[in-house]
């Protein structure tokens, strides 16, 4: 009596969790900003950017969701992150090995780029700003953005021998590193 017992509420329990393996499937969605990353070899350094990559979906960017002169997490959900495991040289200005929060402030023709010693942090509070503390940005750069040939629908990172680049929308902000 107690097997037959055990084997029904085995039995229970296999059916149970596959009717809500089933029902979770169901609702599974594509998550409209998903993580990405890149990483590449710039002047013996190995760097490695993390970030949330969100779409345009028919929306103005730069300059409509994301304001000219106002601090933006580079990315989507979680901060976007930056790390290097040597030193480096951003726009001529030194930036230590470790790993950073990347933040920018967006703007028509000039972009500042902020690297932020408290890496891992969720990118905007409650009420809509950043969490990027002033106190603990490490290097600020500023940067000349540009406009891209054609519409780039998800956000983007890119690395090459000498620089990486943001790349949304219509812009191009390339950050040289040496």
């Amino acid at each position: 009596m107690k097997a037959l017992f055990k084997l029904k509420a085995m039995a229970f329990f296999a059916g149970a969790f596959l009717v809500s393996s089933v029902a979770m499937a169901q609702d599974a969605k594509p998550m409209p900003s998903p993580r990405d990353s890149v990483s590449g070899t710039i002047s013996g350094a190995i760097i490695k950017i993390n970030y949330g990559a969100p779409s345009v979906r028919g929306r103005k960017i730069f300059g409509g969701l994301e304001p000219y002169g106002k601090i933006w997490r580079a990315g989507a959900n979680q901060a976007t992150t930056f790390e290097t495991n040597k030193e480096i040289k951003v726009e001529g200005k030194a930036l230590p090995a470790g790993k950073y929060s990347l933040y920018a402030t967006p703007g028509e023709k000039e972009w500042s780029i902020i690297f932020n010693s408290v890496p891992n942090q969720w990118g905007i509070k409650r009420d809509g700003s950043t969490t990027d503390d002033p106190a603990k940005d490490v290097l600020v750069v500023k940067v000349k953005a540009k406009s891209t040939s054609a519409l780039v629908e998800r956000l983007v990172y890119k690395i090459d021998k000498n620089s990486f680049s943001l790349i949304w929308e219509n812009t191009e902000v390339p950050v040289k590193i040496k």
